[in-house]
This record gives structure tokens, sequence and C-alpha cells, in this order.
């Protein structure tokens, strides 16, 4: 069960990543994140590698937003897919502030995995968002 420590909900979207990771063949496992690199949820790996995986995972979405900044025309960022010796991994938009990170074999299918990404985000979108994280003031600061 994963904690939204900004809204102090329970929120448990465990069994989503789950049923994708089973539903697609050499699919290892997923990591819903907060833009900014917070584990929401997780499924497949331990709470250590789920931290290393959501900071990667924002890194390289970060770096889409810049490249559609820069060579695509403002474009939202869709998917970045990291292909490796022995695996794939790829980050995808899933709401409002939050991302989805998937792990599979080279065996997986690529298009299947995206398609079943696609699936997910857009059947519980709205749960899936992220609010940004308000600044918090210093101790003893007035504001003005």
């Amino acid at each position: 069960m994963a904690t939204d420590m900004l809204s102090g909900q329970v929120s448990d979207l465990d069994w989503l990543l789950s049923g994708l990771v089973q539903r697609v063949p050499y699919t290892r496992s997923a990591v819903l994140l907060s833009a900014d690199g917070l584990v929401k949820s997780l499924h497949g790996m331990d709470a250590d590698s789920a931290d290393h995986m959501a900071a990667l995972a924002a890194g390289l979405y970060s770096l889409g937003r810049s490249a559609g900044a820069r060579f695509g025309d403002n474009g939202d960022v869709r998917q970045v897919v990291v292909e490796l010796d022995s695996t794939l991994l790829f980050v995808s938009t899933a709401g409002s502030g939050t991302c989805l990170a998937v792990l599979a074999g080279r065996e997986a299918d690529a298009a299947v995995l995206g398609y079943e990404m696609t699936m997910l985000v857009k059947s519980v979108r709205p749960y899936l968002m992220t609010p940004p994280r308000q600044a918090v003031a210093a101790p003893g600061a007035t504001g003005l």
C-alpha cells in the first residue's frame, strides 16, 4: 500500500500495477510515481529499488519534456522507452503530475505493453493525478 503524503490519504493502486504485470508476458515490475520522483504505488520490486526507479523515471520524463519544449512544438510526453541488452524500460504519462514506469524483459512485445499501459492510464486517469507540492516557508518566516 502506498501513502499519498500530500493529502494524507491512503492510495492502494498496487492491484492495478499487478494486473498490468500479469497481463503482459515477460513484464517484471511497475511503479507509479509523481513527476518529481516520489513512489505512489509499486508492484514487483522492493521499496529501495522502487525509489531508485522513480528517480530514474522522473529524470527520463523530464528529459522528454525538455525535448518536447525544444524540438516538439511544446508537445506533451507520451512515452519514453529505454532499450537495454536484456530489459525494456517504459515511462509514460499517467495523469497530471504522475508517471508510470514499467520494466520488462527483451522478449516482451513492446506494442502490447505500450497499449496495456495506455489502457490502464485511460481507465483510471482521474485517480492518478498528483498535485504539485507547495513550498514550505522557513521557520520564523513571515511571508512578507
